[in-house]
Protein backbone atom coordinates (compact mmCIF):
# COMPACT_ATOMS: atom_id res chain seq x y z
CA UNK A 1 0.00 0.00 0.00
CA UNK A 2 1.03 3.31 -1.09
CA UNK A 3 1.64 5.19 2.26
CA UNK A 4 1.73 8.84 0.99
CA UNK A 5 -0.42 10.89 2.43
CA UNK A 6 -2.64 12.11 -1.59
CA UNK A 7 -5.72 14.11 -2.32
CA UNK A 8 -9.06 12.07 -1.64
CA UNK A 9 -7.13 9.92 1.47
CA UNK A 10 -8.50 9.92 4.73
CA UNK A 11 -6.07 10.82 7.32
CA UNK A 12 -6.82 10.76 11.37
CA UNK A 13 -5.15 14.13 12.67
CA UNK A 14 -2.07 12.77 15.06
CA UNK A 15 -1.22 16.50 16.59
CA UNK A 16 -2.00 16.67 20.10
CA UNK A 17 -4.29 19.98 20.02
CA UNK A 18 -7.93 20.88 19.03
CA UNK A 19 -8.14 18.55 16.34
CA UNK A 20 -6.60 15.74 17.89
CA UNK A 21 -7.70 12.20 16.49
CA UNK A 22 -10.16 13.61 14.18
CA UNK A 23 -10.90 12.18 11.07
CA UNK A 24 -11.28 14.17 7.57
CA UNK A 25 -10.32 13.70 3.99
CA UNK A 26 -7.70 15.30 2.24
CA UNK A 27 -8.51 18.50 0.00
CA UNK A 28 -5.57 19.61 -0.96
CA UNK A 29 -1.45 18.74 -0.73
CA UNK A 30 1.01 21.81 -1.42
CA UNK A 31 4.40 22.13 0.10
CA UNK A 32 5.73 25.13 1.99
CA UNK A 33 9.43 27.51 1.41
CA UNK A 34 11.10 24.93 3.26
CA UNK A 35 9.49 21.95 0.76
CA UNK A 36 7.78 20.51 3.85
CA UNK A 37 4.32 18.73 2.74
CA UNK A 38 1.40 20.94 4.00
CA UNK A 39 -1.95 18.82 3.76
CA UNK A 40 -5.69 20.56 3.65
CA UNK A 41 -7.45 19.01 5.42
CA UNK A 42 -11.55 18.54 5.44
CA UNK A 43 -12.55 18.16 8.53
CA UNK A 44 -16.62 18.16 9.38
CA UNK A 45 -16.73 22.32 8.84
CA UNK A 46 -14.15 23.43 8.25
CA UNK A 47 -10.48 23.05 6.59
CA UNK A 48 -7.19 23.00 8.70
CA UNK A 49 -3.34 22.67 7.24
CA UNK A 50 -1.17 19.85 8.50
CA UNK A 51 1.85 18.97 8.06
CA UNK A 52 2.35 15.30 6.52
CA UNK A 53 3.72 14.22 9.88
CA UNK A 54 1.24 15.49 11.75
CA UNK A 55 -1.18 12.69 9.96
CA UNK A 56 -1.80 8.83 9.74
CA UNK A 57 -3.47 7.83 7.04
CA UNK A 58 -6.46 5.64 7.16
CA UNK A 59 -8.18 4.90 4.07
CA UNK A 60 -6.16 5.61 0.82
CA UNK A 61 -8.96 6.54 -1.99
CA UNK A 62 -9.90 3.99 -4.73
CA UNK A 63 -7.80 3.53 -7.54
CA UNK A 64 -8.80 3.38 -11.35
CA UNK A 65 -8.47 -0.70 -11.26
CA UNK A 66 -10.53 -0.60 -7.99
CA UNK A 67 -13.12 1.68 -9.51
CA UNK A 68 -13.46 -0.28 -12.53
CA UNK A 69 -14.08 -3.79 -10.38
CA UNK A 70 -16.93 -1.43 -8.61
CA UNK A 71 -18.89 -0.93 -11.66
CA UNK A 72 -18.19 -4.77 -12.78
CA UNK A 73 -19.81 -5.81 -9.09
CA UNK A 74 -22.85 -3.45 -9.74
CA UNK A 75 -23.51 -4.58 -12.88
CA UNK A 76 -23.17 -8.13 -11.48
CA UNK A 77 -25.84 -6.93 -9.01
CA UNK A 78 -28.11 -5.41 -11.75
CA UNK A 79 -28.22 -8.27 -13.65
CA UNK A 80 -29.76 -10.16 -10.84
CA UNK A 81 -33.13 -7.34 -10.04
CA UNK A 82 -36.24 -8.96 -11.11
CA UNK A 83 -38.20 -6.33 -11.36
CA UNK A 84 -36.91 -3.62 -13.39
CA UNK A 85 -39.50 -2.04 -15.92
CA UNK A 86 -38.04 -2.27 -19.81
CA UNK A 87 -36.05 0.61 -20.37
CA UNK A 88 -34.26 0.50 -16.66
CA UNK A 89 -33.19 -3.10 -17.46
CA UNK A 90 -31.46 -1.93 -21.13
CA UNK A 91 -30.57 1.66 -20.06
CA UNK A 92 -29.27 0.68 -16.35
CA UNK A 93 -26.58 -2.03 -17.71
CA UNK A 94 -26.03 0.26 -20.64
CA UNK A 95 -24.98 3.30 -18.64
CA UNK A 96 -22.67 1.26 -16.31
CA UNK A 97 -20.59 -0.46 -19.17
CA UNK A 98 -20.10 3.77 -20.73
CA UNK A 99 -19.29 4.45 -16.98
CA UNK A 100 -16.67 1.86 -17.02
CA UNK A 101 -14.93 2.73 -20.61
CA UNK A 102 -14.85 6.27 -19.83
CA UNK A 103 -13.40 6.10 -16.59
CA UNK A 104 -9.83 5.65 -17.86
CA UNK A 105 -10.24 8.62 -20.39
CA UNK A 106 -10.21 10.91 -16.60
CA UNK A 107 -12.99 12.84 -18.51
CA UNK A 108 -15.28 14.65 -15.95
CA UNK A 109 -18.22 15.55 -17.80
CA UNK A 110 -19.02 12.00 -19.27
CA UNK A 111 -18.14 10.67 -16.02
CA UNK A 112 -20.50 12.63 -13.95
CA UNK A 113 -23.33 12.84 -16.14
CA UNK A 114 -23.56 8.70 -16.46
CA UNK A 115 -22.93 8.65 -12.79
CA UNK A 116 -25.65 11.18 -12.29
CA UNK A 117 -27.94 8.67 -14.57
CA UNK A 118 -26.86 5.45 -12.98
CA UNK A 119 -27.52 7.03 -9.33
CA UNK A 120 -30.82 8.21 -10.57
CA UNK A 121 -32.25 5.19 -11.87
CA UNK A 122 -31.02 3.33 -8.59
CA UNK A 123 -32.90 6.01 -6.58
CA UNK A 124 -35.79 5.24 -8.16
CA UNK A 125 -35.29 0.91 -8.05
CA UNK A 126 -34.91 1.62 -3.81
CA UNK A 127 -38.20 3.24 -3.96
CA UNK A 128 -39.58 0.05 -5.06
CA UNK A 129 -37.73 -2.55 -3.24
CA UNK A 130 -35.07 -0.67 -0.42
CA UNK A 131 -34.42 -4.34 1.29
CA UNK A 132 -33.21 -6.26 -1.35
CA UNK A 133 -30.16 -8.18 -0.09
CA UNK A 134 -28.14 -6.65 -3.89
CA UNK A 135 -27.98 -3.26 -2.22
CA UNK A 136 -25.62 -4.83 0.19
CA UNK A 137 -23.11 -4.58 -2.80
CA UNK A 138 -24.36 -1.89 -4.95
CA UNK A 139 -24.10 0.68 -2.34
CA UNK A 140 -20.26 0.28 -0.83
CA UNK A 141 -19.32 0.24 -4.49
CA UNK A 142 -21.74 3.28 -5.79
CA UNK A 143 -20.18 5.16 -2.80
CA UNK A 144 -16.87 4.22 -3.87
CA UNK A 145 -17.72 5.00 -7.45
CA UNK A 146 -18.23 8.75 -6.22
CA UNK A 147 -15.35 9.33 -3.74
CA UNK A 148 -13.10 8.27 -6.74
CA UNK A 149 -15.33 10.82 -8.86
CA UNK A 150 -15.07 13.74 -6.20
CA UNK A 151 -11.36 13.07 -5.74
CA UNK A 152 -10.25 12.50 -8.80
CA UNK A 153 -11.21 14.58 -11.28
Amino acid sequence: MNNRIEKGDIVVINKSGKYYQQVGEVSEVDYNIFFVKIVLVKLSNQEEAFEEKDLQLKTKKPSLQEIIVSVDTILEQVAQIAHLQAKEKVELPNRLKYLKLDIPKLDKQLIQKNFDSIDRILVTIRETDSSASFWQEIDPNLEKISWWIRTSL
